[in-house]
Parts: structure tokens; sequence; C-alpha cells
């Protein structure tokens, strides 16, 4: 009996492509063809990937006395009682706050918040965000909240959690794949950052 097929860590969204599966395939991975491009085929192993995130963005550094990052705002938001519209109306200020930043990426992380998964994440997406505030910025975003639905459909969101990666630009570069365990879906993260990871935050990286 062969091996079953492994999920894919990243779905790859182009922005040049307006419509990028017309037709119904019969691959039932909604990631599509796990082939990737070319130019990404060099990327670290799984295992390498994963520990460099734990280690460099998940280290027990003391946190810097800075301005709360929109993540952190918007988790703070969850527990003070807002309604939906006004939980939702606050997620995307804050993902027009990052995007008009000027900053190299923006990821916006889709949740549930009867996803006990999504929720074991949330302090590990605040200190990285932390972390590399200087050039990522992190939004939370309700899938089950219908004032997200045209992103759901527009990044084919059919599973939480879900990180995808925008560029300055706000168009999709990337996004996780079905996540099986919670440290598949840190590997993917850790996939996404170092796709726009800038060449100096590499260096302090690699040498923690």
């Amino acid at each position: 009996m062969g091996a079953a097929t492994q999920p894919s860590l990243l779905c790859w969204k182009w922005p040049w492509d307006p419509n990028p599966n017309p037709n119904p395939s019969p691959n039932p991975n909604p990631c599509g063809s796990p082939e990737l491009p070319w130019l990404f085929r060099s990327l670290h192993t799984l295992s390498t990937l994963a520990q460099s995130l734990l280690i460099s963005d998940a280290a027990p550094d003391p946190p810097p006395r800075r301005r709360p990052t929109a993540a952190a705002a918007a988790a703070a938001g969850r527990g003070r009682g807002r309604s939906r519209e006004e939980q939702g109306e606050a997620e995307h200020r804050a993902l027009a706050a990052a995007l008009a930043s000027g900053k190299e990426a923006t990821v916006v992380e889709f949740y549930s918040p009867k996803c006990r998964l999504c929720a074991s994440l949330l302090d590990l997406v605040l200190g990285v965000e932390s972390r590399n505030s200087d050039w990522v910025s992190f939004v939370l975003a309700d899938a089950e909240n219908e004032m997200w639905l045209p992103e759901l459909l527009h990044y084919d969101i059919k599973y939480v959690p879900c990180f995808v990666l925008l560029d300055k630009r706000g168009r999709a570069l990337a996004k996780t794949g079905v996540p099986t365990s919670r440290l598949h879906v840190i590997a993917g993260l850790s996939h996404l950052l170092n796709l726009r990871r800038p060449p100096s935050h590499k260096v302090k990286s690699s040498s923690s």
C-alpha cells in the first residue's frame, strides 16, 4: 500500500490570476496541485522552519514597551462584550490600518471563536507579531462573521485556522494549507514569514 499524500503546507494565490480554478478538479486537496513554482523550491525543510519559528519568534524575551499590535488589540476586544458587527468593524479597521502602515507584509489569520486550535495559537501569534512588528502586521478575522464573507470567497477560505500572506499592496501571495496539527500550522506560518522576511531578520534568526 502506498504512502498517503501529505497535506500541502502552503496554498499559492497569485494576484495576476483572477480566476485560479474555473473548472472543478477531481483533486480533493483545496490547495490544488502541490507542485511549487521553481522560485520557491529552495525553501527550508518543515522541521527546520518550525524549529526556527519556535526558537527565534517564540523565545521568552521580555515584551518591549510599545504600542499594542493590531492582533493584540483585536484579541483584547473579543473579551469586551462587543457585538458581532462591532467586532467585525474593528477587525476590518485593523486590516485597513495594517495595509496603510506601509510594512513589508500583512498576515491575516482567519479563525473561529469555537476553534480550540485557533485559540491555542493566539499567544504564539501575538509573540511573533511583537518581535517582528517593524516589518509585518497580523490581523485577526472571524471566519464566522458574515462581514468577512467577501474575503472568505476571495481567498478561498475553507478551513480554520488559515493564515493569508499579503504584500504591502494588499495582494495575496500564499496561505497556509489544511491544518492537520498545531505543529503543521506553525510550520506553514513560518513558511509565510520567510517569504517576506527582510534579510536582516533572517540573519538574526539564523544566529539565535
